[in-house]
């Protein structure tokens, strides 16, 4: 393949670039922490069903720009009243992950600072990833009053178990990269300055590596995940239960706290 340079759309904080059979995907919103609007959002769908088109792909790089790889959904400008938290994971979030699991060819995340809500449905719908050390990895969502979504669910009990799943929902604790990479959310812990290089070099061997068993490979897998939980019911059923949190005193609660920078009193009302 020669070499191409695209963009989804760089202005919504989402470009990507093909050079010799690699794709870097690159999420760019850093003074957000890559946090992910609609529009962000819509332009990440574009441009994996792009790559999932490309002939001549032998592997994608997803990674993030600045101190995070994605710290979820962008909050900032939401209306918790208001906010229909069933459509948006069902119309803008949904699509992202069944765009990046569509690719034929192996995708690899490079995970640094935060990957949490959209992120961590990031960091599961890959196939490879590389954790930092730095790497802050779970789910957040008890101190805002919502739902653990993106394929959360399925991730966390798939590689934790039930009873250690909850505990992180509950508690809302986060994984550093060596504890990630310990129970198996994440491929390997790297160094915080090798982790860009060290991906690199992993899609390098992609690329010289025999693609067709990769996608082979790579097909057998999702058909084993979807066995074991993550599948289209799933995200649905985390949808409607999102659906239900936002009509709740709480989520206003946690979502107006945090925009306020403020800890939130919630009633479980």
């Amino acid at each position: 393949m020669s070499a191409a340079a695209q963009e989804a759309d760089g202005a919504l904080g989402v470009h990507w670039t093909v050079v010799g059979g690699t794709a870097e995907v690159v999420l760019d919103r850093p003074a957000r922490l890559n946090t992910l609007d609609p529009p962000a959002l819509d332009a990440l769908r574009v441009a994996f069903g792009e790559l999932a088109a490309t002939e001549g792909l032998r592997g994608v790089l997803l990674r993030g720009e600045g101190r995070a790889f994605c710290a979820g959904r962008d909050i900032s400008g939401v209306d918790p009243t208001t906010d229909d938290a069933e459509a948006f994971l069902r119309d803008l979030v949904h699509p992202v992950l069944d765009a990046i699991r569509a690719v034929p060819v192996p995708v690899v995340a490079a995970v640094q600072g935060a990957a949490l809500g959209i992120g961590l449905g990031l960091l599961g719908a890959a196939d490879v990833v590389y954790a930092a050390r730095s790497a802050k990895v779970g789910s957040p969502f008890a101190r805002i009053g919502a739902v653990l979504d993106s394929g959360g669910h399925a991730l966390l009990v798939d590689r934790l178990g039930p009873h250690r799943a909850m505990d992180l929902i509950v508690t809302g604790e986060l994984l550093d990269g060596e504890e990630a990479a310990r129970v198996g959310l994440v491929s390997r812990v790297v160094p915080d300055d090798e982790l860009l290089p060290r991906c690199r070099e992993l899609l390098a061997t992609l690329a010289a590596g025999p693609t067709r068993s990769f996608v082979e490979s790579k097909r057998i897998v999702a058909a084993l995940r979807e066995r074991r939980g993550l599948d289209d019911a799933l995200l649905d059923a985390e949808a409607r239960a999102q659906g239900a949190a936002a009509g709740t005193a709480d989520y206003a609660e946690g979502f107006t706290a945090f925009q306020q920078k403020r800890p939130p009193t919630f009633t479980g009302r």
